[in-house]
């Protein structure tokens, strides 16, 4: 057996700050947590790390949902699975939010190096743009027509009946769900 120490961080998949952790989500956090107990336990230097997920549709539509801005949505489930993981007894090094300002800060950091390294490129691209709710669309706030096989009410980006990927300008007779 190996003695050596080993410096060890771990994670698992981010939950999505729209709703409650849900069984799959306790299984892999449960998982992960016996996993970094018994490193620690053979003396491995070992750290968990997690956060709540805070950017994409599902928050939008969660949040439009209740008739609350995104950042209560984002609030009140944050104290919501940290008092389901406390009760299942999920031990976190760390848990924060994808949303906080040091993790904005960090990602900003990321970016402006890969500029600075010449490993972004820019492109212009189309988006559906709804003038009721003067916002652009994401992709599941857009329903239509699959250009493949001619499906109907399927989301902006995919078919469920065919399987084909598209780009929201891409699907036939497509609107916006919000109307």
């Amino acid at each position: 057996m190996n003695t050596k120490k080993r410096k060890i961080i771990v994670t698992a998949g981010l939950p999505y700050a729209n709703g409650d952790i849900h069984l799959g989500h306790l299984v892999e956090y449960l998982q992960t947590d016996f996993w970094v107990r018994f490193q620690k336990m053979r003396g491995h230097e070992c750290h968990y790390f997690c956060a709540d997920d805070t950017h994409g549709t599902p928050i939008m539509i969660a949040a439009r949902k209740e008739g609350i801005t995104p950042e209560e949505l984002i609030g009140r489930n944050r104290e919501k699975h940290m008092e389901d993981f406390n009760r299942f007894e999920v031990e976190f090094d760390f848990y924060g939010s994808t949303n906080s300002p040091s993790n904005r800060n960090l990602t900003e950091d990321f970016y402006r190096h890969m500029i600075e390294e010449k490993h972004i490129e820019k492109h212009s691209i189309s988006q559906l743009y709804c003038d009721h709710d003067k916002m652009f669309l994401p992709d599941r706030f857009v329903r239509g027509e699959c250009p493949r096989c001619g499906a109907a009410d399927q989301y902006g980006d995919s078919c469920d009946k065919c399987s084909a990927t598209y780009s929201t300008t891409g699907l036939k007779r497509g609107g916006s769900v919000l109307e």
